[in-house]
């Protein structure tokens, strides 16, 4: 067996290997065709240093970004040839590739950036926080209550914008010596206010079900997927009733690590196939598409692993049921929304009917959703969030300004890195959340 293993793992290596150096050569070519897509000035640059895998992460961004850049030039800033490839076919904002820590060292020497967006936690971020002349600034890619959210390397930014109150009382609870009150400045859920996308089935009577699960995760504290414990129940459940329509939109990382996990989701992908062949006027989805917005807008009732997904959905201000991981191992923090939240346990799903009809109509269960979508969120009155945005923005600007003014004789200076390396489409350390 031993064997056997080393030779797929070879094989493994080298079919990467060769995915790798296509990519690169057809970035290079696309970018001798094109230009490096580098303009002229960048106020504000979005530092994306992972692969194609995660950028679900800042796909949600691109509404906001692109507005904001009406005021603020904005350029996303890429690592990985993959990513690049596909962000320069899909972004709003000019994106440009830095293959190597020296061409962030020529990009930074060319432009006054004052911020800098993160979206992820990647370990290259630490790549672009030696510049000092601006602000380093995490905007994540959702807000939950994983633990995740309260990670010590929020240490690391000099600022964080979260969604609202709950994430303030997140960082204070959890991260010793962190200064909320200056570091953290809430802005609510800009996203919401840009939710994309057509919504790909006839407006009827039937009662629409979004079942967004997480992936497994990578260690047992976040085992919070539930494809494997809920999902098929859950698909079968629904796709069985005509009163009902089904959408699902699994992570796109759901069965990197768990074979029964990759399983259960194809098996549900397959279910649906067939249902909508069964009856053509179902109209159920399987959603893997970059859009996210209206499947949150207009389901009926979401259900949702302990991920984002729950306060997006939140934000939104309509009926969830959140599945409760199966390992005793996940860690489910209660203090929050979470401790009130609609929980849907494994050995309830054939059931799931029952409670989609339940937080439907249950007006205390609207009642606390409401109080928790205004503590997460704040104001969620659309444009709220996107004018609180807009307004830390010009706040952190403003700031950057006062500080280049008092140290504007300051030299600029380029450092070399002994760990710097070539990045490869799959050599880059995971982030998802």
């Amino acid at each position: 067996m031993g064997l056997v293993s080393d030779a797929k793992a070879a094989r493994k290596v080298l079919r990467n290997a060769l995915r790798s150096r296509n990519t690169r050569r057809e970035l290079a070519r696309r970018m001798e065709l094109e230009g490096t897509g580098e303009p002229g000035r960048v106020e504000i640059v979005v530092y994306f240093a992972d692969t194609r895998v995660n950028l679900y992460q800042i796909r949600q961004w691109y509404a906001p970004l692109a507005e904001l850049a009406a005021t603020h030039p904005v350029t996303i800033l890429t690592r990985s040839p993959g990513a690049t490839l596909t962000l320069k076919d899909e972004a709003p904002v000019p994106v440009v590739y830095c293959r190597k820590v020296t061409d962030l060292e020529a990009f930074v020497g060319r432009h006054d950036v004052k911020l800098v967006f993160y979206v992820n936690q990647n370990t290259k971020n630490f790549q672009m926080f030696r510049y000092g002349r601006m602000w380093h600034v995490f905007i994540n890619h959702g807000e939950s209550d994983k633990m995740y959210m309260t990670t010590n390397q929020f240490k690391a930014y000099d600022y964080a914008l979260v969604a609202g109150q709950a994430a303030l009382d997140r960082l204070s609870n959890k991260l010793w010596a962190y200064d909320v009150a200056t570091k953290a400045i809430p802005i609510g859920r800009p996203q919401a206010d840009h939710f994309a996308g057509e919504v790909p089935y006839p407006s009827d009577d039937r009662t629409v079900v979004l079942y967004a699960p997480t992936w497994e995760g990578d260690r047992p504290a976040a085992a919070y997927g539930s494809i494997a414990s809920h999902g098929v129940a859950i698909a079968d459940a629904v796709l069985a009733s005509p009163a009902h329509r089904f959408v699902y939109r699994p992570h796109p990382r759901s069965g990197v690590i768990d074979q029964e996990y990759r399983a259960a989701n194809e098996r549900i992908i397959a279910a649906i196939a067939a249902a909508n062949a069964a009856d053509p006027t179902a109209h159920h989805v399987y959603d893997d598409g970059p859009q996210l917005g209206w499947q949150l807008a207009d389901a009926d009732v979401a259900i949702t692993d302990i991920s984002a997904m729950v306060y997006d959905r939140l934000a939104v201000g309509k009926p969830i049921l959140v599945t409760r991981p199966a390992s005793p191992d996940a860690e489910v923090d209660e203090q929050g929304y979470l401790g009130s939240a609609e929980w849907l346990r494994a050995d309830e799903t054939p059931r799931v009917l029952a409670e989609v009809d339940r937080v439907l109509n249950d007006e205390s269960a609207r009642s606390t959703l409401a109080f928790w979508s205004a503590h997460h969120f704040g104001d969620t009155t659309p444009g709220a969030a996107t004018a609180r945005f807009h307004a830390a923005v010009e706040q952190l600007v403003a700031e950057w300004e006062r500080c280049a003014a008092q140290h504007a004789d300051d030299r600029r200076t380029s450092e070399s890195d002994p760990f710097d390396d070539d990045d490869d489409e799959e050599g880059m350390p995971a982030s998802g959340d």
